[in-house]
């Protein structure tokens, strides 16, 4: 029988099928932050549960803590100081291994998981966090859980899941300059609405995918989210094999070649049935910027704000203070933020770079740069990116969610419009009040330098 990259995942790691139907998988990675994770071990400590295998268990401090040079375990998040405490506290009680704040491999989970290479192909990983299917890009299941799925996981190593439908994206043509996996993915999110992989198990494939780079892979399996799907996956390449290669917690040596042995067979098999099929040609994508309170709410930059029909638009339009048949383009900005777990990579941050190299950014905007982990900040440093960043105007901050996550503490302020390379926009997500329009750090960076909405393709011809 022919089978799909997701079925072959899923058949080896069922443990049984239960009465309703569902089934119980075993999990091999269990990810956890302060905001949530402190909870579920808690809850695990106060019920006198043991943690089955501390092994598996990893740890970060991100989503509560604040970005700003120095940071300590004081917090802008009212009560959050304790959130950071009793993750440590409990970390330690169990023996877990916890990148905390100041650690050197610290940085946000998704991240984290992938740099140590936590996450391998074919393991089966959850995180209480919806952007976990980030980590699909390395062919493993990887899914966002809720806090008391979280504690059963750590009890038990199992889940019970509910078998999702599966569809299959495939990317074909070529991209056009200027365009990147953020305008990719938001693209099939703005041609097929916010619940178009609604609750699926879907695969990335096509000639496109198999020439992006391992970190833009990982921005377009995170934004499955923002499309409803269950989870993303790709299948494992050379280009993730070359890219796992050394990281502390991947196979070494004889293992090592094992491994990619075994990982050669993650693939959907030839024949294998879907019960989705859809088919982008990325010939035809230009950038792409956020209109509305939802990725699907998006444009071309070349193009208007359609003619909104239904309330939900017409909220959202208000809410974003736009109107119908607008141009984005030349619309006065406040903000720019370059970071997240969707584009917080090194790739992004030097893509960014090279359109600020030279400029500076506008009197009138506060733009801000978090990369997404200690070794992506590092690695940046070395190579001098933060002295392009800080010469033009933006703020180099330490990593996390903050700014992109509102838990954190800050924001921007109420009625500001901001362009940021986040992966969610509804009313509120960057500060009370604030209008977020997404894009790819190209774009952010463009619009930075001009205190504008702007076409970044400019940049690249001068």
């Amino acid at each position: 029988m022919q089978r799909t990259l997701f079925e072959k995942l899923w058949d080896q790691h069922s443990v049984s099928r239960l009465p309703d139907g569902s089934e119980l998988i075993y999990i091999d990675r269990i990810f956890l932050h302060e905001r949530t994770g402190c909870i579920a071990l808690n809850g695990l400590q106060d019920s006198g549960r043991e943690l089955r295998n501390p092994r598996q268990v990893f740890c970060t401090m991100d989503h509560i803590i604040d970005t700003f040079p120095g940071r300590t375990d004081k917090t802008l998040m009212p009560g959050g100081t304790e959130f950071i405490t009793k993750t440590r506290e409990a970390a330690k009680f169990f023996n877990i291994k916890l990148f905390d704040i100041n650690d050197h491999d610290q940085g946000i989970s998704h991240m984290v998981s992938a740099e140590q290479g936590i996450t391998l192909p074919g393991l089966t990983v959850v995180c209480p966090d919806s952007h976990t299917c980030t980590l699909g890009a390395l062919g493993a299941l990887a899914w966002g859980i809720g806090t008391s799925d979280c504690e059963h996981a750590m009890a038990t190593e199992t889940l019970r899941v509910e078998k999702p439908k599966q569809m299959r994206v495939r990317f074909e043509g070529t991209l056009n300059p200027g365009v990147s996996s953020k305008d990719i993915i938001m693209y099939l999110i703005k041609s097929y609405g916010a619940s178009g992989g609604q609750g699926m198990a879907i695969e990335f494939c096509g000639p496109v995918i198999q020439q992006l780079s391992m970190e833009a892979r990982f921005t377009l399996c995170n934004m499955t989210t923002e499309f409803s799907g269950f989870t993303a996956l790709i299948a494992p390449d050379t280009t993730t094999f070359d890219y796992l290669s050394g990281k502390t917690y991947a196979p070494k040596k004889q293992h090592w070649e094992q491994a990619i042995k075994d990982w050669k067979m993650l693939f959907s098999d030839e024949d294998a049935v879907f019960d989705a099929e859809l088919s982008i040609n990325c010939s035809e994508i230009i950038p792409m910027i956020s209109w509305g309170t939802s990725p699907a709410q998006s444009v071309f930059i070349s193009d208007r704000i359609p003619i909104l029909q239904d309330d939900a638009k017409k909220s959202a339009a208000q809410y974003m203070n736009v109107t119908n048949e607008q141009s984005l383009i030349n619309m006065p900005i406040q903000g720019a933020f370059i970071g997240s777990c969707t584009n917080g990579r090194l790739s992004d941050l030097q893509a960014a770079a090279e359109i600020l190299k030279g400029h500076k950014v506008s009197p009138n905007v506060k733009a801000v740069c978090t990369p997404g982990s200690a070794q992506v900040k590092l690695e940046a440093e070395q190579m001098g990116l933060h002295k392009i960043f800080i010469a033009a105007g933006f703020e180099w901050r330490e990593p996390g969610c903050s700014l992109c996550f509102y838990a954190g503490g800050e924001g921007f302020s109420d009625g500001q419009r901001i362009i940021s390379t986040t992966n969610r926009n509804f009313e509120g997500r960057q500060g009370r009040g604030a209008r977020t329009h997404i894009a790819s750090p190209m774009m952010v960076a463009a619009a930075a330098i001009e205190g504008k909405i702007v076409d970044c393709r400019r940049y690249l011809e001068t």
